[in-house]
């Protein structure tokens, strides 16, 4: 049966090779922001065929079709994750890598406020906040 990514891709139009599938099925039940080594490597276990190669040219054709998001967290990496139903944001623990998704409703008004304010009609934001544990 195919996971939410993989009918994304077909109701887009794509076709779905077997690589292709199993990189969706990886995305699909990846928690965390991987990239594309991660991807490469999660994926090759399941099929040691695929190169890293076929996994760059699938992200991106992913990513140009809408179906997966790219994000840059300030390590030097591209990570991606499945476009998410409802809008999230991220923390990002500096100091582990750790991503943190949240939605906050507050924070969510402020920036249509802010924007409304400024003449603006908000369509689309990232927020990314950068952080390091307190210390005790």
């Amino acid at each position: 049966m195919p996971n939410d990514l993989e009918k994304k891709c077909i109701e887009k139009g794509m076709k779905l090779t077997g690589q292709r599938r199993v990189i969706a099925r990886v995305l699909s039940e990846s928690h965390d922001h991987p990239d594309v080594e991660l991807l490469h490597k999660r994926a090759s276990a399941i099929d040691a065929n695929i190169s890293i190669a076929t996994v760059y040219r699938t992200v991106k054709l992913f990513e140009e079709a809408k179906i997966i998001e790219r994000h840059d967290f300030g390590d030097g990496r591209a990570r991606y994750e499945e476009l998410p139903e409802e809008h999230h944001d991220h923390l990002i623990d500096l100091r582990s890598g750790k991503v943190i998704e949240f939605s906050n409703k507050e924070i969510e008004r402020l920036q249509e406020r802010i924007a409304a304010e400024l003449g603006f009609e908000l369509v689309d934001h990232r927020l990314e906040l950068y952080c390091v544990p307190k210390k005790k």
